[in-house]
């Protein structure tokens, strides 16, 4: 009989980037960091990057946060509290602490590990694998350790496929036929190709393996360089490139998908993609696929009643159709079509909501009507309140973006409220 293979996974540590605010997705960001907002109608942005980790048989996870991360360690304190320390397995949270010195926060990517060397040490592990911990996708982790490891690199490089049209947004990467890295390039305004199509090119994923102790002694060496910014797209990776042997991985290499499921990744860091990636898994086939048992993505549940629907008259009739509706849920004489309602949504007789992404404790009164907005946690709507129909009017009181969906928020509807 052959001898087993040993997962790597097991000799990893995944060390999650998760302080970043961002503001793009504007009040959303308000009162937490981007990967603790929800998305899903029962997850956190932050559940992708975990999940995939835990699913890859990584269980010995780091967390570095930041900026306003109350919100995302309750959330892991609540739904990622199964680790057994007796096992060897945990998740780790490591705020910014001014661990070397009073006056450092994380000032970079980089310096979010490096200023925990010392615990990491203690870890006793090989590989580091660095996730951001704000996208949307599954991904088999093991594979791409596996790949850094075959192809004798001093760092791989989570990458997708993009079109060059659309690459200028990205840390992109040329790479050789054998997708050695050659350059690595921060959103340049003509992205190169690659040998086996010119019309596409490699984006960073944010995504990186290294052997823990070749990244040590460059985060050391990268410490004591007044000149860098600390961060690895814009100082380590491309040092790599030059110095060393930087691998690419192409994501559809790992991507965890059903057969006839397309390669899925979404950054949801603006208000017009997060309802964008919420809505699509109202579809009838989500390209997103969130009933896959055997890649589930974990996360805290509260414990709370099925959804209910009530009242069923000509005009109060309390219907959901393409949508989702979470636990906890009251549909009461509601009309509801493409949206996606979070846990414990309450809305009242002769409302309607089409295309509604309504976060957790979302109150819509009676005789609202609400076409295509993002509601935040705890909003309370108002009697009659219409949303969706007229921009101009709705741009007085509440944000209204660019793709024409409308975020609001209860301050929002506190200064409407005063201004009568």
């Amino acid at each position: 009989m052959a001898p087993r293979e040993e997962r790597l996974s097991r000799k990893t540590v995944a060390f999650v980037l998760a302080g970043g605010r961002g503001s793009r997705l504007r009040e959303l960001t308000d009162r937490r960091v981007k990967p603790a907002v929800y998305f899903g109608g029962k997850s956190r942005i932050i559940d992708f990057a975990l999940s995939n980790a835990l699913n890859s048989g990584i269980r010995r996870m780091a967390l570095a946060t930041q900026y306003k991360a109350h919100s995302l360690i309750r959330h892991v304190q609540r739904g990622w509290n199964f680790f057994r320390a007796e096992r060897n397995e945990f998740i780790d949270i490591l705020p910014a602490s001014q661990r070397y010195d009073e006056s450092m926060w994380y000032r970079g990517t980089a310096d979010a590990v490096a200023q925990n060397i010392d615990i990491i040490d203690s870890y006793g592990i090989e590989y580091v694998l660095i996730l951001a911990g704000d996208h949307i996708y599954k991904m088999d982790y093991e594979l791409m350790i596996r790949h850094h490891v075959e192809a004798g690199a001093d760092v791989t490089v989570g990458c997708l496929t993009v079109p060059r049209a659309e690459a200028s947004a990205f840390g992109v990467m040329a790479v050789d036929g054998s997708d050695v890295i050659t350059s690595f390039l921060e959103k340049p305004k003509d992205p190169p190709g690659t040998p086996d199509d010119p019309e596409v090119t490699l984006a960073s994923m944010g995504i990186y393996v290294f052997r823990w102790d070749f990244l040590r002694d460059l985060l050391i060496r990268d410490m004591q360089d007044s000149n860098s910014s600390h961060d690895f797209g814009n100082d380590l990776i491309p040092a790599i490139v030059r110095d060393g042997k930087a691998q690419a991985h192409r994501f559809s290499d790992s991507c965890v998908r059903g057969e006839d499921e397309p390669v899925y990744w979404r950054d949801v860091g603006t208000v017009d993609a997060f309802w964008r990636a919420n809505i699509d898994l109202t579809d009838f086939n989500p390209e997103l696929n969130l009933w896959d048992r055997d890649w589930p993505i974990w996360t805290y549940s509260e414990s709370v009643p099925p959804a209910k629907f009530i009242h069923d008259e000509p005009d109060r009739r309390g219907t959901a159709v393409s949508s989702l509706v979470s636990g906890g849920c009251i549909i009461s004489g509601t009309e509801i079509r493409q949206s996606l309602l979070f846990t414990q949504v309450h809305t009242n007789s002769y409302a309607s909501l089409e295309g509604a992404v309504a976060l957790p404790y979302v109150n819509v009164a009676r005789h609202a009507r609400l076409t295509n907005v993002v509601i935040d946690r705890g909003v309370r709507i108002p009697e009659g309140l219409v949303v969706g129909e007229d921009p101009e009017e709705d741009a007085k009181w509440f944000r209204v973006t660019e793709g024409g969906v409308t975020l609001i928020t209860q301050d929002m509807l506190d200064r409407r409220e005063a201004s009568k």
